[in-house]
């Protein structure tokens, strides 16, 4: 900062009539987000929407420090006039998956699209049903848990449970139990908080296996485990166009299908 010409402290009081000079950094160029190859594995498709079953590897949107390799990248690639419907870096977005997160998405190709499943979303009509693998036996064989979350007040990659946080819900459903070793898990999230159904698991005292924030990765590698055992199994929701109930399923991944065959071999072996 200048005044009249001359270089002042933070510090300096101006007087009245003094001419302040201020150089203003120039205004970063916009991302932009560019369409590339990738294969995609489609479930549905048509002119307002298109139903991806993503893989546990590939992050859905772009963010400013990774502008490539991310599902919005393959979609403007496969929808040539995706561009722009519902903003620049999340063009077609109306709901996340976690990048380890395998299983169903859905993404919209135009606004009209975009304005309806997002008031879904929102007003909590659609039907998620998510299956993981969790460390532990599980005592209960359904519950509900309901605790609210909000980012960690130090670590804020992370989500915690927090008493003045938002509304959270989950329902669950045991499905199978491998001894005191992992249990298999239909998880049904009734709100779409950050990481919900990842912290709440981890708040009953069974982290999902293979997460590298609220798990312990490190012990779950015995079973061939490389991320988090949490797949969008099925998602269910009306047609923006038609009104029509629809729903989709996502089959369980090779990884997920063989960590629950190395977990059962050590079960066998171990009884």
């Amino acid at each position: 900062m200048k005044v009249n010409g001359q270089i002042k402290k933070p510090s300096y009081k101006l007087k009245e009539g003094e001419i302040v000079e201020v150089d203003l950094p120039e205004k970063p160029q916009e991302a932009t987000v560019q369409p590339e190859e990738i294969e995609l594995k489609v479930l549905y498709e048509d002119r307002d929407i298109i139903v991806i079953d993503k893989p546990g590897d590939m992050i859905v949107h772009p963010v400013p420090s990774k502008l490539s390799g991310t599902l919005v990248n393959a979609l403007l690639h496969h929808c040539k006039d995706l561009q722009g419907v519902g903003g620049k870096l999340r063009p077609g977005i109306v709901h996340r998956l976690d990048k380890e997160t395998s299983g169903v998405i859905v993404v919209a190709k135009n606004d009209f699209a975009h304005q309806s499943l997002s008031k879904q979303f929102k007003d909590r009509k659609v039907k998620k049903t998510y299956i993981l693998l969790v460390k532990g036996k599980m005592k209960n064989d359904e519950g509900v848990i309901d605790l609210p979350l909000a980012r960690h007040p130090v670590l804020r990659i992370k989500m915690a449970v927090v008493e003045t946080g938002k509304e959270a819900i989950t329902e669950y459903r045991v499905l199978k139990r491998f001894d005191d070793v992992a249990t298999l898990v239909l998880a049904f999230p009734k709100t779409g908080r950050t990481h919900q159904i990842r912290v709440h698991m981890k708040s009953l005292g069974h982290p999902i296996m293979g997460d590298k924030i609220y798990g312990k990765p490190k012990e779950d590698e015995i079973f061939g485990i490389k991320r988090q055992m949490l797949h969008a199994l099925k998602l269910g929701f009306f047609h923006p166009r038609t009104g029509e109930w629809m729903e989709f399923v996502s089959p369980l991944p090779e990884d997920f299908k063989e960590a629950i065959r190395r977990i059962h071999e050590y079960v066998r072996e171990r009884s």
